[in-house]
């Protein structure tokens, strides 16, 4: 356990009230004129939840910020931790387990604000008194902020407006659906467009709390954290929420799964339609419109998802050269390879690699 972190950088003046996020800034750690024992800023964590929110949603994060508040500052509340909701008290969770909470119009100067999700949330999302207040916490919070479905509630508070969000990989549609001024990613583990962060189904709330931590006082104190956790790895934000075989399995009705394993073990093969096809016993025409009713994309896209998925692992595990990827992975070529990352990812795959590798 830290009981000391390392100050990498000049004092700073604290009299911002947020103060600069960087690792162990001696504007987030004073330790004064012992030079032993920090005084550390204060933040306001607020998570709100309402009936049929998800336990997890709201269990998780907190477990993060309250072993943050044990590495960073033993004894003191580096992030305060307070539930609300809209008239405070017992709220039942989805799991039938009551927790306390605060009314949101008691709430102090909020710095981070995280909205659970849960199967209640559609019913929250259409609370007046809720969703007026959330839209007001843009003016003052520093961070605003969604775990799983939980978005839902933001997008109705006109928060998601022309932002690239995320939530849990069934509702992406629906929530791009019902409010289509959002830009859904739905392959994300977790988002930051600006002030706001969403992340996607139900454990990736962990992810966004150590990520937030990260923002606040740098990576080693998150993967020190992260360890505590025992989580097996600390996901990048980037990284798909689930993989693409186990889309296609699930958006299908089984008939074309052999096919998608052979895809998949043959990446760097001829996946025409033509080819594609014949492997399935099929003509082009068939298969293609049965491909399409399936999966709700062309057989080109799919390959290209499977070929962008395989890509993405290996530079993240791998020292592998660009060159020699984009041979394995069927692109063929580098730049064929650079132009797909670009069009689905917004990104190349050098800074693919230096993000998440």
């Amino acid at each position: 356990m830290l009981t000391k972190p390392h100050i990498s950088e000049p004092a700073q003046d604290l009299s911002s009230e947020y103060p600069p996020a960087a690792s162990f800034t001696a504007s987030e750690l004073d330790y004064g004129n012992s030079g032993v024992t920090p005084t550390a800023v204060v933040r306001n964590i607020d998570f709100i939840i309402y009936p049929g929110a998800l336990l997890l949603d709201l269990a998780g994060p907190i477990q993060v910020f309250e072993l943050a508040n044990r590495q960073i500052a033993p004894g003191q509340e580096v992030y305060r931790i307070t539930i609300r909701s809209v008239s405070g008290g017992l709220v039942r969770t989805s799991s039938g387990v009551e927790v306390n909470s605060v009314p949101i119009d008691r709430a102090a100067k909020t710095d981070t604000l995280i909205v659970a999700g849960g199967f209640g949330v559609h019913k929250a999302a259409e609370d007046v008194t809720l969703i007026t207040w959330l839209a007001k916490q843009k003016e003052s919070a520093r961070r605003i902020c969604s775990v799983c479905t939980g978005a839902f509630a933001l997008a109705s508070a006109g928060l998601l407006d022309h932002r690239q969000v995320v939530t849990h990989w069934r509702y992406c549609d629906l929530l791009q659906e019902q409010y289509p001024s959002t830009m859904v990613i739905a392959d994300a583990i977790y988002l930051h467009d600006d002030q706001i962060w969403t992340s996607a189904g139900v454990t990736t709330g962990i992810d966004l709390a150590l990520a937030l931590i990260e923002e606040d006082y740098g990576r080693r104190m998150a993967m020190d954290i992260s360890r505590e956790l025992v989580v097996f790895l600390k996901r990048s934000g980037g990284q798909m929420q689930y993989s693409v075989p186990l889309r296609l399995q699930m958006e299908g009705d089984g008939s074309l799964d052999s096919l998608y394993s052979w895809i998949q073990a043959n990446l760097n093969e001829d996946l025409s339609v033509e080819a594609l096809a014949a492997k399935a016993g099929m003509s082009p025409r068939t298969f293609a419109r049965v491909f399409s009713r399936q999966t709700g994309r062309t057989p080109a896209k799919t390959v290209e998802l499977l070929r962008l998925e395989t890509a993405r692992r290996l530079l993240e595990e791998s020292s592998i050269s660009l060159k020699e990827i984009a041979v394995r992975c069927g692109f063929l070529e580098e730049d064929r390879m650079r132009r797909s990352f670009l069009r689905s990812l917004g990104i190349s795959p050098q800074t693919y690699r230096a993000r998440f590798g």
